[in-house]
Protein backbone atom coordinates (compact mmCIF):
# COMPACT_ATOMS: atom_id res chain seq x y z
CA UNK A 1 0.00 0.00 0.00
CA UNK A 2 1.46 3.37 -1.39
CA UNK A 3 1.98 6.20 1.14
CA UNK A 4 2.91 9.45 -0.02
CA UNK A 5 5.83 10.99 2.34
CA UNK A 6 4.03 13.79 3.83
CA UNK A 7 0.90 12.61 5.74
CA UNK A 8 -1.97 14.59 7.37
CA UNK A 9 -2.22 13.52 11.22
CA UNK A 10 -5.53 12.77 11.61
CA UNK A 11 -7.77 12.48 15.11
CA UNK A 12 -11.05 10.56 14.83
CA UNK A 13 -13.51 11.73 17.55
CA UNK A 14 -16.16 8.94 18.48
CA UNK A 15 -15.46 4.84 18.03
CA UNK A 16 -18.99 4.12 17.19
CA UNK A 17 -20.35 1.75 14.38
CA UNK A 18 -19.53 4.64 11.41
CA UNK A 19 -15.47 5.16 12.62
CA UNK A 20 -15.20 1.35 13.28
CA UNK A 21 -17.26 0.43 9.60
CA UNK A 22 -15.22 3.24 7.90
CA UNK A 23 -13.22 6.10 9.24
CA UNK A 24 -10.52 3.96 11.03
CA UNK A 25 -9.51 1.96 8.17
CA UNK A 26 -10.31 4.44 5.68
CA UNK A 27 -7.32 6.43 7.36
CA UNK A 28 -4.91 3.90 7.09
CA UNK A 29 -5.49 3.00 4.01
CA UNK A 30 -5.29 6.59 2.26
CA UNK A 31 -2.15 7.54 0.78
CA UNK A 32 -1.94 10.81 2.61
CA UNK A 33 -3.09 10.37 5.90
CA UNK A 34 -2.35 8.88 9.14
CA UNK A 35 -4.60 7.63 11.43
CA UNK A 36 -3.17 9.46 14.57
CA UNK A 37 -5.47 9.32 17.40
CA UNK A 38 -8.77 8.23 18.37
CA UNK A 39 -11.07 9.89 21.07
CA UNK A 40 -13.71 8.45 22.75
CA UNK A 41 -15.28 8.38 26.60
CA UNK A 42 -15.53 4.73 26.67
CA UNK A 43 -12.76 2.92 28.32
CA UNK A 44 -13.26 -0.50 26.52
CA UNK A 45 -14.20 0.74 23.41
CA UNK A 46 -11.41 3.06 23.04
CA UNK A 47 -8.69 0.09 24.42
CA UNK A 48 -10.60 -2.48 21.73
CA UNK A 49 -10.28 -0.01 19.05
CA UNK A 50 -6.49 1.30 19.87
CA UNK A 51 -5.89 -2.51 19.78
CA UNK A 52 -7.36 -3.06 16.37
CA UNK A 53 -6.58 -0.22 14.17
CA UNK A 54 -3.08 1.55 16.31
CA UNK A 55 -3.13 5.12 16.21
CA UNK A 56 0.34 6.40 17.71
CA UNK A 57 -1.72 7.72 21.04
CA UNK A 58 -5.55 7.57 22.04
CA UNK A 59 -7.78 9.96 24.12
CA UNK A 60 -10.46 10.23 26.72
CA UNK A 61 -10.71 13.84 26.16
CA UNK A 62 -11.76 15.62 23.14
CA UNK A 63 -10.16 18.94 24.63
CA UNK A 64 -7.13 16.83 25.25
CA UNK A 65 -6.89 15.44 21.92
CA UNK A 66 -7.68 19.16 20.37
CA UNK A 67 -4.54 20.29 22.85
CA UNK A 68 -1.91 17.80 20.81
CA UNK A 69 0.06 20.15 18.45
CA UNK A 70 0.43 16.68 16.38
CA UNK A 71 -3.04 16.63 15.43
CA UNK A 72 -3.69 18.69 12.42
CA UNK A 73 -7.03 17.59 11.96
CA UNK A 74 -10.01 15.66 13.26
CA UNK A 75 -12.88 13.80 11.70
CA UNK A 76 -16.08 13.83 13.86
CA UNK A 77 -18.27 10.63 14.03
CA UNK A 78 -20.54 11.24 16.69
CA UNK A 79 -24.06 11.73 16.78
CA UNK A 80 -25.67 14.27 14.51
CA UNK A 81 -26.90 16.52 17.76
CA UNK A 82 -23.27 16.86 18.34
CA UNK A 83 -21.65 17.87 15.19
CA UNK A 84 -22.48 21.43 15.24
CA UNK A 85 -20.67 22.06 18.65
CA UNK A 86 -17.47 19.42 17.99
CA UNK A 87 -16.79 21.23 14.74
CA UNK A 88 -16.99 24.57 16.60
CA UNK A 89 -14.65 23.62 19.23
CA UNK A 90 -11.78 21.98 16.94
CA UNK A 91 -11.69 25.13 14.40
CA UNK A 92 -11.09 27.11 17.70
CA UNK A 93 -8.28 24.89 18.18
CA UNK A 94 -6.82 25.14 15.22
CA UNK A 95 -7.85 21.71 13.59
CA UNK A 96 -8.94 21.16 10.26
CA UNK A 97 -12.38 19.05 10.46
CA UNK A 98 -14.48 16.17 7.94
CA UNK A 99 -17.69 16.15 10.29
CA UNK A 100 -20.15 12.75 9.19
CA UNK A 101 -23.00 13.76 7.42
CA UNK A 102 -25.51 15.71 7.69
CA UNK A 103 -23.76 18.69 9.31
CA UNK A 104 -26.10 19.13 12.24
CA UNK A 105 -29.90 19.52 13.05
CA UNK A 106 -30.44 23.23 13.33
CA UNK A 107 -30.01 25.64 10.70
CA UNK A 108 -29.43 28.66 12.35
CA UNK A 109 -26.77 26.54 14.62
CA UNK A 110 -24.94 25.73 10.86
CA UNK A 111 -25.20 29.04 9.16
CA UNK A 112 -22.94 30.20 12.61
CA UNK A 113 -20.77 27.63 12.03
CA UNK A 114 -20.42 28.45 8.36
CA UNK A 115 -19.95 32.03 9.65
CA UNK A 116 -16.95 30.26 11.54
CA UNK A 117 -15.32 28.58 9.38
CA UNK A 118 -14.88 31.37 6.94
CA UNK A 119 -13.29 33.44 9.42
CA UNK A 120 -11.42 30.95 10.61
CA UNK A 121 -9.21 29.70 6.88
CA UNK A 122 -9.67 26.54 7.65
CA UNK A 123 -11.08 23.38 5.89
CA UNK A 124 -14.42 22.05 6.57
CA UNK A 125 -15.25 19.19 4.62
CA UNK A 126 -19.12 17.15 5.17
CA UNK A 127 -18.93 13.81 5.26
CA UNK A 128 -21.25 12.72 1.89
CA UNK A 129 -18.91 10.28 1.03
CA UNK A 130 -20.88 9.44 -2.31
CA UNK A 131 -19.35 12.76 -3.79
CA UNK A 132 -16.05 10.64 -4.32
CA UNK A 133 -18.13 7.78 -6.04
CA UNK A 134 -16.12 7.48 -9.60
CA UNK A 135 -19.45 7.10 -11.67
CA UNK A 136 -21.00 9.82 -9.82
CA UNK A 137 -18.02 12.28 -10.06
CA UNK A 138 -17.66 11.40 -13.99
CA UNK A 139 -21.55 12.29 -13.95
CA UNK A 140 -20.76 15.25 -12.33
CA UNK A 141 -17.97 15.90 -14.99
CA UNK A 142 -20.31 15.32 -17.63
CA UNK A 143 -22.96 17.52 -16.21
CA UNK A 144 -20.82 20.40 -15.81
CA UNK A 145 -18.59 20.41 -19.19
CA UNK A 146 -21.14 18.21 -21.65
CA UNK A 147 -24.85 18.19 -20.79
CA UNK A 148 -25.18 21.27 -21.88
CA UNK A 149 -28.58 22.93 -19.97
CA UNK A 150 -30.09 20.75 -17.40
CA UNK A 151 -33.72 19.92 -18.46
CA UNK A 152 -34.75 17.46 -15.43
CA UNK A 153 -33.54 15.64 -12.57
CA UNK A 154 -34.56 12.47 -11.18
CA UNK A 155 -32.75 10.61 -8.40
CA UNK A 156 -34.07 8.08 -5.50
CA UNK A 157 -32.46 6.07 -2.70
CA UNK A 158 -34.29 3.60 -1.37
CA UNK A 159 -33.35 1.72 1.68
CA UNK A 160 -34.27 -2.35 1.73
CA UNK A 161 -35.60 -4.66 4.97
CA UNK A 162 -32.39 -7.03 3.45
CA UNK A 163 -29.66 -4.09 4.11
CA UNK A 164 -28.16 -5.69 7.44
CA UNK A 165 -28.22 -9.04 6.41
CA UNK A 166 -25.76 -8.07 3.63
CA UNK A 167 -23.85 -5.46 5.64
CA UNK A 168 -23.02 -7.60 8.42
CA UNK A 169 -21.54 -9.57 5.89
CA UNK A 170 -19.47 -6.85 4.73
CA UNK A 171 -18.57 -4.57 7.65
CA UNK A 172 -16.25 -5.45 10.39
CA UNK A 173 -18.37 -6.78 14.00
CA UNK A 174 -19.57 -3.34 15.34
CA UNK A 175 -18.43 -3.54 19.21
CA UNK A 176 -20.49 -1.35 21.38
CA UNK A 177 -20.32 -0.24 25.07
CA UNK A 178 -22.55 0.43 27.96
CA UNK A 179 -20.37 3.93 28.53
CA UNK A 180 -20.74 5.18 24.90
CA UNK A 181 -22.02 9.09 25.11
CA UNK A 182 -25.29 9.57 23.34
CA UNK A 183 -27.77 12.56 22.91
CA UNK A 184 -30.49 13.17 25.56
CA UNK A 185 -33.77 11.06 24.87
CA UNK A 186 -33.99 8.98 21.66
CA UNK A 187 -33.52 11.14 18.22
CA UNK A 188 -33.92 7.81 16.65
CA UNK A 189 -37.57 7.66 18.42
CA UNK A 190 -38.97 10.17 15.97
CA UNK A 191 -38.40 8.06 12.66
CA UNK A 192 -39.43 10.46 9.79
CA UNK A 193 -36.67 12.79 11.01
CA UNK A 194 -34.57 10.50 11.45
CA UNK A 195 -34.99 8.70 8.47
CA UNK A 196 -34.95 12.33 6.26
CA UNK A 197 -31.26 13.29 8.23
CA UNK A 198 -29.36 9.70 7.92
CA UNK A 199 -30.96 8.58 4.26
CA UNK A 200 -32.50 11.95 2.71
CA UNK A 201 -29.22 14.00 3.68
CA UNK A 202 -27.49 11.45 0.75
CA UNK A 203 -30.67 11.87 -2.06
CA UNK A 204 -30.44 15.93 -1.50
CA UNK A 205 -26.41 15.75 -1.65
CA UNK A 206 -26.88 14.22 -4.64
CA UNK A 207 -29.11 16.23 -6.30
CA UNK A 208 -27.10 19.27 -5.65
CA UNK A 209 -23.72 17.48 -6.73
CA UNK A 210 -25.64 16.51 -10.29
CA UNK A 211 -28.20 19.38 -10.48
CA UNK A 212 -26.86 22.43 -8.57
CA UNK A 213 -28.67 24.70 -6.12
CA UNK A 214 -32.06 23.13 -4.46
CA UNK A 215 -34.70 26.61 -4.48
CA UNK A 216 -37.74 25.25 -4.04
CA UNK A 217 -39.67 21.50 -2.68
CA UNK A 218 -43.04 20.19 -2.61
CA UNK A 219 -43.40 17.03 -0.68
CA UNK A 220 -45.66 14.36 0.26
CA UNK A 221 -45.32 11.47 2.83
CA UNK A 222 -46.74 8.13 3.00
CA UNK A 223 -46.19 6.11 5.98
CA UNK A 224 -47.80 2.47 5.55
CA UNK A 225 -46.43 -0.58 6.39
CA UNK A 226 -43.98 0.15 8.43
CA UNK A 227 -42.04 2.30 5.71
CA UNK A 228 -41.95 6.17 5.34
CA UNK A 229 -42.15 7.19 1.38
CA UNK A 230 -41.34 10.48 0.31
CA UNK A 231 -42.29 11.87 -2.91
CA UNK A 232 -40.47 15.54 -3.92
CA UNK A 233 -40.95 18.00 -6.63
CA UNK A 234 -37.49 20.74 -7.26
CA UNK A 235 -37.22 23.16 -8.26
CA UNK A 236 -33.62 23.96 -9.41
CA UNK A 237 -31.88 27.47 -9.67
CA UNK A 238 -30.78 27.52 -12.95
CA UNK A 239 -34.84 26.68 -13.83
CA UNK A 240 -34.81 22.60 -14.79
CA UNK A 241 -37.13 20.60 -13.15
CA UNK A 242 -36.67 17.52 -9.90
CA UNK A 243 -38.43 14.88 -8.45
CA UNK A 244 -36.91 12.95 -5.54
CA UNK A 245 -37.98 9.63 -3.92
CA UNK A 246 -37.20 8.58 -0.69
CA UNK A 247 -38.48 5.14 0.61
CA UNK A 248 -37.42 3.40 3.63
CA UNK A 249 -37.72 0.24 3.37
CA UNK A 250 -38.57 -1.42 0.22
CA UNK A 251 -39.40 -5.04 0.03
CA UNK A 252 -36.57 -6.18 -2.27
CA UNK A 253 -33.00 -4.91 -3.55
CA UNK A 254 -31.11 -1.44 -2.05
CA UNK A 255 -32.13 0.77 -5.21
CA UNK A 256 -30.04 3.93 -5.72
CA UNK A 257 -30.05 6.00 -8.68
CA UNK A 258 -30.25 8.98 -11.02
CA UNK A 259 -31.57 10.45 -14.37
CA UNK A 260 -30.68 13.92 -16.37
CA UNK A 261 -31.75 14.92 -19.22
CA UNK A 262 -29.85 17.59 -20.82
CA UNK A 263 -29.85 19.97 -24.42
CA UNK A 264 -26.95 17.64 -25.15
CA UNK A 265 -27.42 14.18 -24.01
CA UNK A 266 -28.35 12.41 -20.93
CA UNK A 267 -27.29 10.72 -17.98
CA UNK A 268 -28.03 7.59 -15.92
CA UNK A 269 -26.97 6.27 -13.46
CA UNK A 270 -27.18 2.86 -10.50
CA UNK A 271 -25.89 3.07 -7.50
CA UNK A 272 -24.76 0.41 -5.07
CA UNK A 273 -24.46 0.29 -1.19
CA UNK A 274 -22.00 1.72 -0.84
CA UNK A 275 -20.18 -0.97 1.82
CA UNK A 276 -19.97 -3.20 -1.91
CA UNK A 277 -16.75 -0.05 -2.42
CA UNK A 278 -18.18 -0.94 -6.07
CA UNK A 279 -18.03 2.33 -8.53
CA UNK A 280 -21.70 3.52 -9.60
CA UNK A 281 -22.47 2.41 -13.19
CA UNK A 282 -23.04 5.07 -14.64
CA UNK A 283 -23.71 5.92 -18.45
CA UNK A 284 -23.47 9.67 -20.01
CA UNK A 285 -24.68 9.76 -23.95
CA UNK A 286 -23.34 13.27 -25.89
CA UNK A 287 -25.15 14.02 -29.06
CA UNK A 288 -21.32 15.28 -30.27
CA UNK A 289 -20.00 12.02 -31.11
CA UNK A 290 -23.82 9.88 -30.42
CA UNK A 291 -21.92 7.37 -28.14
CA UNK A 292 -22.30 6.04 -24.57
CA UNK A 293 -19.31 6.28 -22.19
CA UNK A 294 -19.14 4.47 -18.61
CA UNK A 295 -16.46 4.59 -16.61
CA UNK A 296 -14.96 2.08 -14.71
CA UNK A 297 -14.08 3.63 -11.07
CA UNK A 298 -11.64 0.42 -10.19
CA UNK A 299 -10.82 1.77 -6.56
CA UNK A 300 -14.39 2.73 -5.47
CA UNK A 301 -13.48 2.73 -1.80
CA UNK A 302 -15.77 6.11 -0.99
CA UNK A 303 -14.64 6.66 2.56
CA UNK A 304 -10.60 6.33 1.69
CA UNK A 305 -11.12 8.68 -0.99
CA UNK A 306 -12.82 11.77 0.05
CA UNK A 307 -10.20 11.26 2.99
CA UNK A 308 -7.68 11.48 0.06
CA UNK A 309 -9.38 14.74 -1.29
CA UNK A 310 -9.77 16.65 1.99
CA UNK A 311 -6.20 15.52 3.31
CA UNK A 312 -5.10 16.94 -0.40
CA UNK A 313 -7.00 20.80 0.04
CA UNK A 314 -4.97 21.05 3.38
CA UNK A 315 -1.46 19.79 2.73
CA UNK A 316 -1.45 20.94 -0.52
CA UNK A 317 -4.12 23.54 -1.39
CA UNK A 318 -6.26 21.33 -3.91
CA UNK A 319 -9.91 21.89 -4.52
CA UNK A 320 -12.10 21.27 -2.20
CA UNK A 321 -13.75 18.69 -4.24
CA UNK A 322 -16.46 17.61 -0.89
CA UNK A 323 -19.31 19.16 0.27
CA UNK A 324 -18.25 22.01 2.00
CA UNK A 325 -20.33 23.47 5.09
CA UNK A 326 -22.15 25.92 2.94
CA UNK A 327 -23.22 22.87 0.67
CA UNK A 328 -23.83 21.11 4.23
CA UNK A 329 -25.99 24.07 5.44
CA UNK A 330 -27.96 23.92 2.02
CA UNK A 331 -28.41 20.23 3.04
CA UNK A 332 -30.27 20.37 5.85
CA UNK A 333 -32.18 23.31 4.40
CA UNK A 334 -33.48 21.19 2.18
CA UNK A 335 -34.35 18.15 4.41
CA UNK A 336 -35.93 21.12 6.72
CA UNK A 337 -38.20 22.34 3.73
CA UNK A 338 -39.16 18.69 2.39
CA UNK A 339 -40.53 18.17 6.53
CA UNK A 340 -42.14 21.77 6.15
CA UNK A 341 -44.12 21.08 3.16
CA UNK A 342 -45.19 17.79 4.47
CA UNK A 343 -46.69 19.33 7.60
CA UNK A 344 -48.03 22.29 5.55
CA UNK A 345 -50.21 19.97 3.48
CA UNK A 346 -47.27 19.96 0.22
CA UNK A 347 -47.18 23.54 -0.74
CA UNK A 348 -44.33 24.93 -2.49
CA UNK A 349 -41.28 25.89 0.45
CA UNK A 350 -38.57 28.04 -0.17
CA UNK A 351 -35.15 26.59 0.77
CA UNK A 352 -34.33 30.75 1.46
CA UNK A 353 -37.36 30.88 4.21
CA UNK A 354 -36.82 27.96 5.90
CA UNK A 355 -35.97 28.06 9.78
CA UNK A 356 -35.76 25.79 12.80
CA UNK A 357 -34.20 22.52 12.38
CA UNK A 358 -34.64 18.49 12.59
Amino acid sequence: MHKDSRLLRVGVLGAGPIAQAAHFDACRKARNAALYAICDRAPDLLATMAATHQPQTVYSDYAAMLADPQVEAVIIAAADQYHVDLCCQALAAGKHVLVEKPLGVDIAACAALAEQVAASGLVLQVGNNKRFDPGIRAAHEFAAHELGRRMTLKAWYCDSVYRYSMTDNLQPIIQASSAAQRPAGNPKANRRHYYLLTHGSHLVDTAHYLGGPITAVRARLLERCDAWCWFIDVAFADGALGHLELIVAVRGDWEEGFTLFGERGSIKGKVFLPWFHKASEVECFSTADGQYRRVLGADAYTYKLQIEGWAGTILHGAPQTGASVDEGLAALRALVAINQSVEGGGEWVQLASVQGGL
